[in-house]
């Protein structure tokens, strides 16, 4: 199995990333900068979070036009693997790989904290190793995270099954005071139609060894690395 983790200019979490892949779950793992138009050969490609070319105009716009999206397009549509996370989910939006927006934060303000999720589909390749209900406690650090849809974008994601995570309180219960960032149905990360297409704004490789307070994290990766292998 071969991994891929894009560099757009302005990242800072693919090194994260990177370290989760290959040293915790050994595996084959590279980066592929934001030129480069190739993927072959590649299993799973990783958007990392950050600041892809500064936030400027909206977060993930320019980075959506990068030389590599075109290629990591054609790769998503024929089957291929896709995570986006954080600023890499804001660019999977602006490329059209996923549907909705992410928005600034409610509260106008950076926010940097760890959140609770509850699962809610766990029968897509990246939750596979988690149960439907689980609640999973996974950090976040974003200042445009608010999830938007407009009513007819929702009501086709909930008959999908497409929402994969909400924001929830330690309890599981799904409120306007769980919700950090405001986002529509308290929506933390989504797929796509097809399932092989995943964004979410919290990080999972923030939290995937024993030596942070939650090691829920690795489980997103496990469960698509064992989802690929067992083909």
């Amino acid at each position: 199995m071969k991994v891929g983790v894009v560099v757009f200019p302005g990242s800072n979490c693919d090194h994260d990333c990177y370290y989760v892949l290959k040293h915790v779950c050994d595996i084959e793992t590279y980066f592929i900068w934001h030129k480069d138009k190739e993927v072959n050969g590649y299993d799973l490609v990783v958007l990392p979070g950050g600041f892809s070319y500064g936030d400027y105009l909206r977060c993930g716009a320019i980075a959506s036009k990068s030389p590599i999206m075109d290629t990591i397009i054609n790769f998503a549509e024929k089957g291929g693997y896709v995570i986006g996370i954080c600023n890499g989910f804001q660019v999977l939006t602006e490329s059209g790989l996923l549907p909705g927006a992410l928005l600034k934060n409610k509260s106008l303000k950076f926010i940097c904290k760890d959140v609770y999720l509850r699962v809610e589909n766990s029968f897509t390749p990246f939750t596979s190793l988690y149960s439907i209900g689980e609640i999973v406690k996974i950090p976040i650090a974003h200042m445009e995270g608010n999830y938007y849809i407009d009513k007819e974008g929702l009501i086709e994601l909930q008959e999908n099954s497409q929402i994969v995570f909400r924001y929830c309180d330690e309890f599981g219960e799904i409120n306007a005071k769980s919700n950090p960032n405001g986002s529509v149905e308290n929506i933390a990360g989504i797929v796509n139609k097809k399932g092989n297409v995943l964004g979410m704004m919290p990080h999972p490789e923030r939290v995937a060894e024993d030596i942070f307070s939650s090691k829920d994290g690795l489980y997103l990766f496990k469960s698509i690395i064992d989802f690929i292998k067992e083909g």
